[in-house]
């Protein structure tokens, strides 16, 4: 995206915020999609200190494959 296009955006969105903040009814829609969009959701990705080291040690236990080069990782990779 160039900045001539990103400033053309730039500027249609406050055009935008603007028409929607002379309308009541569109200032009310817009605060319930807000308030959906900011929702506190479940990211199973966040997690504390401990968690994220027992994962570790979860994991090594369990048995995978091993490689003794980066060029058979590469290989076995590439075959998936």
């Amino acid at each position: 995206m160039t900045a001539v296009q990103l400033n053309a955006m730039n500027t249609e969105l406050w055009q935008s915020i603007g028409a929607i903040a002379d309308s009541e009814p569109l200032m009310k829609r817009l605060t319930r999609y807000a308030k959906k969009l900011v929702k506190e959701k479940h990211d199973p990705t966040l997690m504390t200190k401990e968690e994220f080291f027992a994962k570790i040690e979860r994991a090594e236990e369990q048995p995978g494959k091993r490689f003794a080069t980066v060029e058979e990782l590469d290989k076995y990779i590439r075959s998936l």
